[in-house]
């Protein structure tokens, strides 16, 4: 559900025109409803109220300062994977306490800031993170509370590219590698060994996936206990999907539910990680058309907003319905909606039957709330677009559109 919705003929944002904002910030422009925010964490946070828990949302859907600053006032942690990431969670006014840091790759001056910070965790996920997080910590005279991520070599049924939970992916450690490095956390002198963390992939639209982990989890914190060792974090990560087509995925509620009745009672605070599922539907693009263009074989409709300002439809192939912001009758047509970049790639739908439009008219890309922003580049020497968060009847800009001077500011 989310508060974009056909008035008379003319696209709403919550109590704003689209077509307005549209004329008064420019295109591609960015567009979020502060209203749905609130009502996808309610949603999901609501559904583990009968378990200890923290829902941390996952800053790389969309990591703008006023969306977390949002979410933070209605009690979410954040689920960083970079040192940007941190310093922007702290500059929304996080608390620390609140924030978990995963990610492969962690540098040493991204840990010694979050050790400054004093995060609640990190993730690790090698071996190499864990001796170079002691390291540190133990030169700055911290302790670091850790969790080891944990890859139980379950299919998520979902993209290659955003599975992370096979034995072939980059993430995590397999159990039984787990089982000797909490052996060797155990022992180092500057690391408390407090959690187990398991992320197994991203736009999952079953919970059977999730579940079927939590069931390895589980066998697998038997044997830590075993060995004495204290966990009381259990990081479930995140990756429940949306619609964006046809896609049928789980109400948090089934999860919730799901997860419930197979944890309560046990002395473990769940954590969670959701994006996608709290602002996926929560934003749209809105771009102009350009130019209509004809050959012998294809219907093209060329826009402002291309592959650099919304990704996903190239890397993934994926779909995004796309309207109109002002309805007209007119008979549909099979066109391939595209960019301006010099790339065959540059597309944001193909082959889709939309009805006739005429040049300078506006177009929504719905579900753009996720990905989209977060992943646009200058590509093309490109200003990024603005972003605008609508509140009820007030719409505010959270980020001015890049200027060319602004392409070109950091280089010498």
């Amino acid at each position: 559900m989310h508060h974009f919705e056909m008035r008379d003929g003319e696209l709403f944002a919550e109590e704003v025109r689209v077509a307005d904002l549209a004329a008064a910030h420019g295109t591609p422009l960015y567009v979020y409803s502060a209203a749905t925010i609130r009502r996808h964490f309610d949603a999901f946070d609501s559904a583990f109220s009968g378990l200890d828990h923290l829902t941390c949302y996952s800053v790389k859907a969309n990591s703008n300062v006023n969306v977390l600053r949002l979410m933070g006032e209605q009690g979410a942690g954040m689920d960083i994977v970079s040192g940007g990431e941190l310093h922007r969670a702290l500059t929304a006014g996080i608390p620390a306490g609140r924030i978990v840091y995963s990610g492969v790759g962690k540098r040493a001056e991204e840990i010694r800031a979050a050790l400054e910070a004093d995060i609640l965790m990190f993730n690790v996920e090698s071996l190499a993170e864990l001796a170079r997080i002691n390291d540190i910590a133990r030169d700055m005279g911290r302790k670091a509370r850790i969790s080891f991520r944990i890859n139980p070599d379950v299919d998520p049924k979902t993209h290659p590219y955003i599975s992370t939970g096979m034995k072939k992916n980059k993430f995590g450690l397999d159990i039984e590698k787990s089982l000797e490095a909490y052996q060797l956390a155990r022992d180092l002198p500057a690391i408390e060994p407090v959690g187990i963390d398991c992320h197994i992939g991203s736009q999952l639209t079953s919970i059977n996936p999730f579940l079927e982990a939590l069931d390895k989890i589980l066998t697998f914190k038997a044997r830590l206990d075993d060995m004495g060792l204290g966990i009381r974090h259990l990081d479930l990560g995140g990756g429940l999907g949306i619609t964006y087509n046809e896609e049928e995925p789980p109400h948090p509620r089934e999860f919730g539910e799901a997860l419930t009745s197979r944890l309560k009672g046990m002395d473990l605070k769940v954590i969670l990680e959701p994006g996608r599922v709290i602002v996926g539907n929560a934003g749209i693009l809105v771009t102009q058309v350009v130019y209509l263009k004809e050959t012998p074989s294809k219907r093209f409709i060329i826009v402002d907003a291309a592959m650099n300002d919304l990704i996903r439809p190239s890397l993934y192939d994926s779909y995004h319905r796309i309207g109109e912001v002002a309805a007209h009758d007119r008979p549909k047509v099979k066109v391939d909606v595209v960019g301006p970049i010099c790339e065959s790639g540059d597309f944001l739908a193909r082959d889709r039957e939309l009805p006739g439009l005429e040049q300078g008219e506006y177009l929504a890309v719905y579900s753009a709330g996720a990905y989209g922003f977060a992943m646009s580049s200058n590509y093309n020497s490109r200003p990024r677009a603005a972003e605008i968060l609508v509140d009820g009847s007030t719409a505010q800009v959270i980020r001015r559109r890049e200027s060319y001077d602004d392409l070109v500011a950091l280089e010498k």
